[in-house]
């Protein structure tokens, strides 16, 4: 069936050109009154196929771009500040970026519809970071600059999506391969295969080890790079996107599904992760080009989004409440066949940062869940019990003339960790001291102010009114080594810095400096990988080896050290049972990975239970067969 002939042939002429925007067509006029009404005859074709399709106007005959800035600047009120004007000729679409995005699209599209219909380009509306973000304007540069590439790229995954679509078909098999993740935290990777689709869920490296174990096995039978059919991710943290950019750098060429938030972010990590590598005088494992690969190929998708990614294989990304722009990946497969949920990591409670993750789905046969804190022993204290034991903590510490330190995950712990402390200073809970922010914090802080509609109802709302708790005067950046300095020799101050598991990173120099101090404090709130330091720390050893100018020194831990688990952005042990006792509908297999052995075993025993559900605990290199 070719259903771009198809459809052209039902609009008589009108269409110069028919194209896949990966599972969404879209359709090209060089006549300006049909592109202005089409007398609704889109809409019939579209309620016939079930398939989105987007009518642009033909290269020939778009307006210049500098009238068409001059008519946007007229058309749209002073007041939206409009940052900038990018334009994607290949595509017929200009962006247009505002720090006040509504205003841009006007009451119920009102302006942009004005818009659209006067410059003909089809325009696309992106909210301005309130934080200036380099990485942000590098991948809008990537992603729409004389990039005929791009567009080329997205026919050619509706091409594949299309060539065996037959919404008709039904008979299937589906099974699961763990290439990591497997009874541990990090690495986590997984091969979903069908008798059309072979898709890779996540590509991560496990960041506290060293060697071969640090990563997914490629080295497998059922591993093809040139049969890999898509990737999907549910997140940005290493241990879920660290060897994605290494896909393409082994030459793999096809699509990367994931959140806005989750592509910029993977981008800015995976940069770091560079860095890190060169200062330990190691060789990174790729390069800032095959970086840039990841973002050409990469496919976004907003929460409740549906669309095809391989001829028999449906997504839809929804809010996990962990960090920032994270999914819960629902799999539709073989035309309704078989349901697979795959959780990624989740948070089954509301956050100052987060909504929490959604459990109602439309279909679920088979559910993947995250273990990383599923012991019965992992029960986490209230959030606010946690929360006021953390203050009484830093205003004793401040007291005593002593100083703070926080090593955090850049993304999701450290942001929920500058929204408590911001509240408590403005609301006098804690004195005002400085706090200051060190590693890659601010740049993904940058991230988060670009894209508010992910982030919890109150955040957003503070954002929309001009009451941005990122921007808070109460934060100072660091960001070079003499203003590190500066932080180490001065007064009492509370310092946020990477990484969480003080493997490296700005988290490291500052333990190194505050550790022999009593008066000084430690708070470790998140995950801490066997073998890091910080689990060395959590286990209660007083001296530590750590690496200084390539060198490995002793280090004594005398400063007070506190950890607080009530803080994790993963969900706790009576959250992953209460997901299971509220997921609608009921699941009829549950597999747990992504958590330690006695962990992901404890919960299986407890869900089987619970549930009276099949559950499957698989190691690493097992697979298994869903359908």
């Amino acid at each position: 069936m070719n259903i771009l002939k198809n459809i052209t042939e039902q609009l008589h002429g009108n269409i110069t050109e028919a194209n896949f925007e990966g599972a969404n067509i879209v359709l090209y006029t060089n006549n300006e009154n049909f592109f202005k009404d089409d007398k609704g005859k889109i809409r019939e074709i579209v309620n016939e196929i079930k398939k989105r399709i987007e009518l642009r106007v033909d290269q020939k005959i778009l307006p210049k771009q500098e009238e068409v800035e001059e008519q946007i600047k007229k058309i749209v009120p002073k007041e939206a500040e409009i940052t900038n004007i990018i334009f994607d000729f290949h595509r017929s679409i200009v962006l247009i970026e505002a720090k006040k995005p509504g205003l841009v699209i006007g009451k119920g599209g009102s302006i942009l519809e004005e818009i659209k219909k006067t410059i003909l380009w089809t325009p696309q509306v992106q909210r301005s970071a309130t934080i200036k973000s380099k990485i942000t304007d590098n991948i809008r540069e990537v992603l729409y600059a004389n990039n005929n590439y791009r567009r080329k790229f997205l026919n050619s995954v509706g091409e594949k999506i299309y060539k065996e679509w037959n919404p008709e078909k039904i008979d299937t098999w589906v099974r699961i391969t763990f290439l990591g993740g497997g009874r541990q935290v990090g690495r986590s990777c997984l091969l979903l295969q069908t008798p059309n689709s072979k898709i890779l869920l996540d590509c991560g490296i496990d960041v506290s080890s060293q060697g071969q174990n640090r990563f997914p096995y490629f080295n497998v039978p059922e591993f093809d790079i040139s049969q890999l059919d898509a990737v999907i991710v549910s997140h940005a943290h290493l241990d879920h996107t660290g060897l994605l950019p290494y896909l393409y750098k082994m030459g793999y060429r096809g699509p990367v599904y994931m959140t806005p938030p989750t592509r910029d972010i993977a981008a800015l990590l995976a940069l770091d992760f560079i860095g890190v590598a060169y200062k330990q005088a190691s060789q990174p494992l790729f390069s800032s080009v095959d970086i840039k690969e990841m973002v050409k190929h990469s496919i976004c998708l907003n929460f409740n989004e549906v669309t095809d990614v391989t001829p028999d294989v449906r997504i839809t990304m929804y809010n996990a409440g962990h960090v920032l722009g994270s999914a819960m990946i629902h799999l539709n497969i073989g035309n309704g066949a078989h349901n697979l949920l795959y959780t990624g990591d989740y948070k089954y409670a509301k956050t100052r940062l987060l909504d929490p993750a959604v459990s109602t789905f439309p279909r679920v046969e088979s559910v993947i869940t995250e273990s990383t804190y599923g012991s019965k022993h992992d029960i986490l204290p209230p959030r606010n019990v946690t929360e006021e034991k953390f203050f009484d903590l830093v205003e004793e510490t401040i007291k005593k003339g002593g100083k703070v330190l926080i090593p955090e995950l850049g993304l999701g712990h450290a942001q929920e960790a500058l929204l408590r402390v911001e509240e408590a200073v403005r609301t006098g809970r804690l004195p005002k001291v400085p706090m200051y922010i060190d590693g890659m914090i601010w740049d993904i802080n940058a991230i988060h102010t670009a894209y508010p509609d992910f982030l919890s109802s109150k955040v957003k709302s503070q954002i929309f009114q001009d009451k941005n708790p990122f921007i808070s005067d109460i934060f100072s950046r660091v960001g070079s080594a003499q203003e590190r300095k500066e932080v180490i020799e001065g007064g009492p101050c509370i310092v946020i810095a990477t990484s969480g598991m003080l493997v490296g990173g700005a988290s490291v120099e500052y333990l190194k400096n505050f550790a022999e101090n009593e008066n000084n404090l430690m708070i470790l709130s998140c995950y801490q990988g066997p073998g890091s330091i910080g689990r060395q720390i959590q286990d209660g050893e007083k001296s530590v080896m750590i690496e200084d100018d390539g060198r490995k020194i002793k280090l004594n831990i005398n400063l007070k050290v506190e950890l607080l688990h009530g803080l994790s952005p993963h969900a706790g042990r009576g959250e992953l049972v209460s997901f299971f006792n509220n997921i609608r509908p009921k699941p009829k297999r549950i597999i747990i990975n992504h958590g330690e052995v006695s962990k992901s075993l404890d919960l299986a025993s407890a869900l089987y239970k619970l549930n009276r559900v099949e559950t499957n605990v698989p190691r690493t290199l097992e697979t298994i067969r869903l359908k």
